[in-house]
């Protein structure tokens, strides 16, 4: 199929989407679409509940795999919206409707990408295509459970709105439940322990930490205080004092290294909801990477957190849209975009797939 073929496709399979609604753990309907999609183009389907896994015809066992992957769920529309967020309606080159851009467009890129190659020989790597779910939420039934079903992934390319520049790094996210203990007493008397006292020491603590290792890609490590409760009436002494930390973490450390640094630091308890979202990295040497250079595409770091997090090899994030329009109201992608897209992407993997693997 020629570009113009597969964008013809793209787009309609994107507005078939749209018009379904793929809230989180709701995805069960737009799994369907997909899979009968690629059943329509002759491409066998596994499904791992919502999670759509097709692999290139002439796959060969113990080859090494690349990955291609984007999310077929969305957030809840928000109130701004002035447009039926289930309508596909096309406007000056605009393709509006929720998860059009995040990440409709990339995610429906990628399928073309991969029906480019899905017929093609004598590739270096094995071709993956997984249209996962609850990547919204960062469930533990999206891409977590369909990364088993795959053999021998040595790279991902994960499909997320950047304007098709390549994010060779990720930070990892750690969101951090706290708590400071005091004594109860009565305020009117000298006597308790001030358990918001205590938090207040331990956030300034944790507001002054600047960790001695920099990221190329990512910058330092920040952390910031979200959220504080404590305290049930004006004339008793607190003897709890529950604090939230968001900390995004650059790829110089790992989850646990940082939790052990604040519990050292802080007198308050500490407990991280999740060790999942971890830092992404991707060596610069990598025959991706150097493909990318190759063809001037723009490399950075990431601030924002994506299914890079659970995949345990190297990654990088790439797609048509941009950041900034996801998840507002009316959100929209342009149609050139998802062409420029689907070229872009058949180029960076053709210089990648066609080029023999050193021995």
């Amino acid at each position: 199929m020629t570009v113009k073929e597969l964008t013809e496709g793209s787009v309609q399979l994107l507005k078939d989407l749209i018009a379904i609604q793929s809230f989180s753990r709701e995805e069960d309907r737009t799994g369907d679409a997909i899979q009968n999609f690629f059943e329509e183009h002759g491409v066998p389907v596994q499904r791992v509940q919502n999670n759509i896994i097709v692999k290139n015809k002439h796959f060969e066992s113990g080859k090494p795999a690349i990955l291609l992957n984007s999310h077929h769920d969305t957030v809840k529309p928000n109130k701004g919206y002035t447009r039926d967020p289930f309508l596909a309606h096309v406007e000056e080159g605009k393709l509006f409707g929720l998860g059009s851009n995040d990440a409709g467009g990339p995610l429906v890129s990628l399928i073309a990408t991969f029906l480019h190659f899905y017929y093609k020989t004598d590739l270096a790597y094995n071709v993956y295509l997984v249209a996962s779910s609850e990547e919204e939420v960062s469930g533990k039934e999206g891409i977590e459970i369909a990364l088993p079903v795959l053999e021998n992934v040595e790279v991902g390319v994960v499909g997320e709105p950047t304007g098709m520049n390549m994010a060779v790094a990720e930070k990892g996210l750690m969101v951090l439940d706290c708590e400071a203990k005091g004594v109860a007493g009565h305020a009117a008397r000298d006597i308790g322990e001030n358990a918001i006292y205590k938090a207040i020491k331990d956030i300034e603590w944790i507001r002054a930490q600047k960790l001695p290792k920099t990221s190329q890609w990512l910058g330092p490590v920040k952390m910031s205080v979200t959220v504080i409760n404590a305290g049930s009436q004006h004339n008793v002494i607190p003897d709890s004092c529950k604090f939230v930390v968001d900390v995004r973490v650059n790829d110089c450390y790992t989850l646990p290294e940082i939790v052990d640094f604040i519990k050292q630091g802080v007198s308050s308890e500490v407990v991280p909801r999740s060790m999942r979202m971890n830092p992404s990295t991707i060596p610069v040497e990598h025959p991706l990477v150097l493909a990318a250079k190759n063809q001037n595409i723009h490399l950075f770091g990431s601030d924002t957190t994506s299914d890079q997090a659970l995949m345990p090899f190297s990654t990088v994030k790439m797609g048509p849209g941009l950041s900034e329009r996801s998840h507002t109201a009316d959100e929209f992608i342009y149609l050139s975009e998802i062409e420029e897209g689907i070229k872009i992407y058949i180029r960076l993997l053709e210089e990648v797939l066609n080029k023999p693997r050193p021995a």
